[in-house]
């Protein structure tokens, strides 16, 4: 199955205590790269969403951003610096022997002391398997998304890819007319060499069979346009299975451009030859594409 690397998604996830966002971006890469941009609550997930992520993606580079936004509402806490207090009052106790200072000390005068009441608001912690189930829940739901889009990039692969495939086959069935044409044009010109050498006073006949064999033997591609016939019914099996094909593909292309690359050293002709390069155009356009192929 063609499924591209490229792809985008996005999802969000709500409860009473909690939302969380998460945002995947995906590009070619040979193996499967994960990067996390994630808030400190999740990063001690991080293990475990990777393993999620292998589970469904086989290849590519992979960008996880997500955001997590606490939705419970915070509690005033107001604290007495007890300390400071004891102290202040021990101080007062003191003043008050000496006659410094008349009556006790009141609350409004201990309001009045800096730093002995501190107000703040604090958030109650969130439940950590409460967030690990909706982190995985969202995770799992932009996933869905993005290998939605990735395999409907890839339908658009696999059409080009197709189209190419066709093209290659009828330069297959064209090299091997072309191949008939250029072993005619060699044929003659093999009588004519063989027709000098003989000529020639004294002429080895061992010679001449040598040189019939080497001709015949270098213009000979029956066994090249056989392998490409079998890779090219190969790369249709390959698509038409539910695993990734990427790597294999990548490969398949490979030994086809060997086998074109011998065809165009012993292919004799020039139509032969044009088609060839031909073939090399159309090798190098699939070898792009399949770049992004997962």
């Amino acid at each position: 199955m063609i499924i591209s690397m490229t792809g985008f998604a996005a999802a969000t996830r709500e409860t009473d205590e909690l939302a969380v966002n998460v945002t995947l971006r995906s590009v070619n890469h040979r193996h499967l790269d994960v990067q996390f941009r994630v808030p400190p609550p999740v990063q001690a997930l991080e293990t475990a969403l990777r393993a999620a992520i292998q589970q469904r993606l086989a290849r590519g580079r992979l960008e996880v951003a997500m955001q997590v936004q606490d939705r419970v509402e915070p509690v005033t806490v107001v604290a007495v610096n007890e300390a400071l207090v004891r102290a202040v009052g021990a101080a007062v106790g003191r003043a008050r022997e000496q006659g410094l200072v008349d009556g006790p000390l009141l609350p409004g005068d201990m309001l009045r002391i800096p730093q002995v009441l501190t107000v703040r608001e604090e958030r109650p912690a969130v439940d950590a398997a409460r967030l690990e189930e909706v982190v995985r829940g969202v995770l799992d739901d932009a996933l869905g998304a993005l290998n939605e889009m990735r395999r409907k990039e890839g339908q658009f692969l696999a059409t080009e890819l197709e189209e190419r495939r066709e093209v290659l086959m009828g330069l297959v069935d064209g090299l091997e007319e072309a191949s008939h044409e250029g072993a005619a044009g060699l044929q003659q010109r093999l009588l004519q060499r063989v027709a000098e050498l003989r000529v020639e006073p004294q002429v080895d006949e061992t010679v001449v069979a040598q040189e019939v064999v080497r001709f015949v033997a270098r213009s000979d591609i029956r066994e090249e346009l056989v392998r490409l016939r079998a890779h090219l019914a190969h790369w249709s099996d390959l698509i038409a299975g539910e695993e990734p094909v990427g790597r294999k593909l990548d490969f398949l292309l490979q030994e086809m451009n060997r086998e074109v690359n011998t065809i165009g050293s012993k292919a004799e002709g020039a139509r032969a030859s044009a088609m060839v390069v031909t073939a090399k155009a159309e090798l190098e356009k699939m070898r792009e594409q399949v770049q992004n192929v997962e």
